[in-house]
């Protein structure tokens, strides 16, 4: 690995001598791969597998060599998420400081890995926001985030400048800002080819631009965590520093353990409470984190859901309900919620969208109206069914739901691995002569993977095809979980 001059002189007289030759070690190593469990489709047993613990995330695990992840059928479920053990150290602050249950953004937030990480550790009445401003990028979010499985998650395709529209809106702002890449350079070649002290310096103005942008967004009393994935203090301490006297922030502590060996401020002059994970010290990647808290005050503008919510009674009232030009009828809708566990029913609405019809939590129905009034919202809440036609199909994301499907709302068929693969690849399956008639969720290892439309002969695959796996061959040794 050949790193860029200036990087080096930068980095060797911000760590000195002894401790940069150690991270120029670190990072001529094979990075660890590190995977997070979710534990609401699937508990793993340490008695078939000795992966090592990731000491500050409650589900994380080192792999001792990477899989074939995408041959994985347990991966395509959503059982668990390929994510770097370093930044699972979010779960830290909302495991401290988050105690109820709140409505949070994660601004920058594809692919999902920390997405799907908050989703499993916000408390249980929340909702995540996720979004991401590159529209190809903010599907493969939808997708991950979809394969979960956690009914309370929005995702948005929005520039950071678009939410100021709405003030004072979230408790929490995860806002892990694009960076000059420092602390991938031994995962991805392009990022040292991409780094220069020229880039440096855009990257520490964008995420000003960013943090300026998303502050109104936070209540008073709300918490913004700031992250990167880089080593330099421009990026890191000094716009903490930034954000503290810009904004009047005070700075939050985390308890950590010494074992951890996180790496505190690099500037050392005020000893902020900041946490650097550092290749050579932990096992993980380059990684920043601080955790800011917004000053209270009574002058800050907020939305007024009474309003909203009178708004939407009167639309509502106007339309009647479902209209008969509505390609979604009184029977589509019974036939949905037939699908749906009895005990939610009280708590999730039917919506619809289209010729889509979502379950979405009925708590959080005026807050969905003003995202929808102000951003452009991919998804809301869970996909329960299309309607095409007379028929109703079950929707991708009610296979994968959590908490939302029904247990013996469709026959279920286990399938081997080879006929998992086939379907992942959006392939004919063929299914024994018992199987019954209909549309059929298949389990693998008894998990669900998806449905499909049995009519005799053979299976119609209803798996996504934009999520397909495109190879069309078997590596010659195949690792999974």
């Amino acid at each position: 690995m050949n790193l860029p001059v200036s990087f080096i002189d930068y980095t060797r007289a911000l760590l000195g001598n002894e401790e940069y030759e150690k991270l120029a070690v670190a990072l001529q190593q094979e990075p660890p791969v590190s995977i997070r469990i979710n534990n609401r489709k699937w508990m793993m047993s340490h008695d078939d597998y000795s992966f090592k613990k990731v000491l500050w995330a409650s589900e994380g695990y080192y792999l001792d060599e990477r899989l074939t992840f995408t041959f994985d059928p347990l991966f395509h479920a959503g059982c668990y998420y390929v994510q770097e053990a370093s930044s699972m150290f979010v779960e830290q602050i909302l495991r401290q400081y988050v105690k109820e249950s709140v409505i949070m953004l994660d601004l920058c937030a594809a692919p999902g890995g920390k997405s799907t990480h908050l989703r499993s550790v916000l408390p249980e009445g929340s909702l995540l926001v996720a979004n991401e401003v590159i529209r190809n990028r903010s599907q493969i979010l939808a997708e991950n985030l979809t394969k979960w499985g956690h009914p309370d998650v929005v995702v948005t395709n929005n520039d950071p400048s678009d939410y100021l529209q709405l003030p004072s809106f979230f408790d929490i702002i995860l806002t892990d800002v694009p960076c000059s890449g420092e602390g991938m350079f031994r995962k991805d070649p392009v990022a040292i080819e991409e780094w220069s002290p020229e880039n440096v310096e855009i990257c520490w103005q964008r995420q000003r631009r960013i943090i300026s942008d998303i502050w109104a967004c936070l209540k008073p009393g709300g918490i913004l965590i700031y992250s990167t994935c880089t080593y330099n203090t421009k990026e890191d301490e000094e716009n903490v520093c930034w954000i503290r006297e810009e904004f009047g922030a005070e700075l939050l502590s985390l308890d950590i353990q010494a074992e951890w060996n996180i790496t505190g401020d690099l500037l050392g002059e005020e000893k902020l409470p900041v946490y650097h994970f550092l290749p050579h010290k932990t096992k993980g990647e380059g990684f920043f984190l601080a955790a800011l808290r917004k000053p209270m005050s009574d002058d800050e503008s907020i939305f007024n859901l009474d309003i909203v919510k009178s708004k939407n009674q009167k639309k509502k009232d106007k339309r009647g309900g479902t209209t008969s030009a509505s390609p979604v009828s009184r029977e589509n809708l019974k036939m949905a919620e037939n699908w749906l566990r009895k005990d939610i029913l009280d708590k999730y609405v039917l919506t619809t969208e289209d010729t889509t019809i979502c379950a979405f939590s009925r708590q959080y129905q005026n807050e969905l109206a003003i995202l929808k009034q102000n951003l452009r919202v991919i998804q809301a809440g869970t996909a329960v069914g299309e309607v095409k036609g007379k028929d109703l199909i079950p929707a991708h994301a009610l296979a994968m739901s959590t908490s939302v499907l029904r247990q013996g709302a469709f026959v279920t068929e286990e399938v081997t691995y080879e006929q998992a693969i086939a379907y992942l690849r959006k392939e004919a399956i063929t299914l024994s002569v018992t199987a019954s008639r209909g549309y059929i969720l298949l389990t693998y290892r008894n998990i669900p993977l998806g449905f499909v439309k049995n009519i005799g002969n053979r299976a119609n695959n209803l798996y996504p095809q934009e999520w397909r796996i495109r190879s069309g061959y078997l590596p010659e040794e195949v690792k999974t979980l």
